[in-house]
This record gives C-alpha cells, structure tokens and sequence, in this order.
C-alpha cells in the first residue's frame, strides 16, 4: 500500500518519567496517567502507513511539548515544564522542584529535537498534503477548563479558527471521521472546544494545512474497555480504534466532497 501523504504528530502520548528527574517526582502512576493523552501512541501509531510520524516517550507531566518555550511557571503552572498536573496534583518533592538547569535539560533532551523534526519533515518531504497534531480529551471539561463541567464531542478537530487549514479541509475530516468512526454528526466539532494549541499554531500558518484532533476518552478510557484499578486498556479496543482512525485517513484521501 502506498503511504498516506500525512505527517502525524503524538506530543502527550508518552507514560515515561524522564531518568534525569525521576529522583524528584512525586506523582503517582495513576496521577501520571491522568495528566497524560494515555495511549494515543497505540491509538494513532499507524507510521507504516504515513510518510512521516513523530512521538515521545516522556510525559507532558514533565515536558509539554505542544507549548511555547517561554510558557513557563509561575506565570503559568501548565507551562512548558509544570508545577502541578491538570487535576492539582503536585508534580515535584516539596523543596526538589526543578531548576533552572533541569528545565534547559529536558527542554535540549526532547523538546527541542521533537520540533526540529518537525520541521525537518515539513522541509524535506513535499509529499505531504496533511498534517495532524493528535490528542485525546477528558469527556467532561475539567476544572481548569473553559467547558468545565461540560459534556465534550466524541472528536474535536482544531483549525486555529481556520487559519491552520481551510474550512473545507476541516469539514471534508470531520465527514471522514464520522463515517469511519460511525459516529453522529453532533459528535463531531469543529474549534469547539479545542482549536488548536502551540504546534497547531506554530505550523499550521504554511503551506501544509494543519489540524489538531482530540479523541474523548470516553471511546476508551470507560467500561467495559479500561480497568480503573489495573490502568489497563483492552488491546482489541485500541486496535479497533487505531483502525478506525486509519479508515478515516484513506477516506479523507478518496472521498470526493
């Protein structure tokens, strides 16, 4: 099969504590799970069948890199690198925060080499016609959100309010995504309510048109698919979802609108 023209991005799939910092963290597993876009790795790993995939190991707990490198705490505590994790919990040992030589650690070790590939894929290989920037979000908007307490669509696709990519693009997605997934059309949102963060914004202003996809964790992250007390997910559920993804992908490709 001929690979599909699209870059696909996973910044917050990874579960990992980076070596360097693991001495000072004080998050538990299921702390650490929360905080993350668990396993849209598995979810959106179809890199046999696109030109181009990127995605880490680390946790954004540790490393956010769908953040500007000057997006910082205090100022703000979901920065770059954070203090605390989306629920409040409390990243670091109380007086073994991090410093400002672990921040320039982390930000050269996997921030900076994530983006530079990035860029590196959008400068070399003019094949690709798509890029996606893939996320999962909580099915209720959390405390810190602006939806809090909110009921969520299965699939949020991101344009930066149409100026990573044109409306049409986003649309003909949101169709290919709802056959695939056999979904509603309600279930189905555009900016609303996310419209893409940092590398939505940073990339999708050029010449490939960008969109950030979030996937509600309630296809899979709920019964009778999730063990809450094991934090394990039934495999075939993420098969089934990452070939679902994959069927919109190919759609998106051959469907004529």
């Amino acid at each position: 099969m001929t690979k599909l023209p699209v870059l696909i991005s996973v910044p917050h799939g990874g579960d990992k504590t980076p070596d360097e910092i693991s001495e000072q963290v004080c998050l538990s597993s299921k702390d650490l799970l929360a905080d993350s876009d668990a396993f849209t790795r598995e979810i959106y790993g179809i890199s046999e069948s696109v030109a181009a995939f990127v995605d880490t190991f680390c946790a954004r707990a540790f490393i956010d890199l769908n953040r500007d490198t000057n997006d910082l705490p205090p100022t703000n505590p979901d920065g770059v690198v954070k203090t605390a994790t989306c629920h409040g919990k409390v990243i670091y040992i109380p007086g073994n925060e991090l410093s400002s030589k672990n921040i320039t650690l982390l930000l050269n070790k996997y921030y900076h080499p994530y983006h530079h590939k990035i860029r590196q894929i959008l400068a070399t290989q003019p094949e690709i016609q798509l890029a996606l920037d893939c996320h999962s979000m909580e099915a209720i908007g959390p405390e810190i959100s602006p939806d809090r307490g909110q009921k969520r669509p299965s699939i949020c696709l991101g344009t930066n309010r149409g100026q990573s990519c044109s409306p049409e693009t986003a649309k003909k997605l949101a169709r290919c995504f709802q056959i695939a997934f056999e979904l509603d059309p309600s279930e189905i949102t555009i900016d609303m309510p996310f419209s893409g963060g940092f590398i939505t914004r940073t990339y999708g202003n050029q010449s490939t048109p960008w969109i950030q996809i979030e996937m509600s964790r309630n296809l899979y992250l709920a019964e009778p698919w999730f063990d809450k007390c094991q934090l394990s997910m039934q495999k075939t559920r993420l098969n089934e979802l990452r070939e679902q993804f994959k069927k919109a992908l190919i759609l998106f490709f051959e469907y004529k609108m």
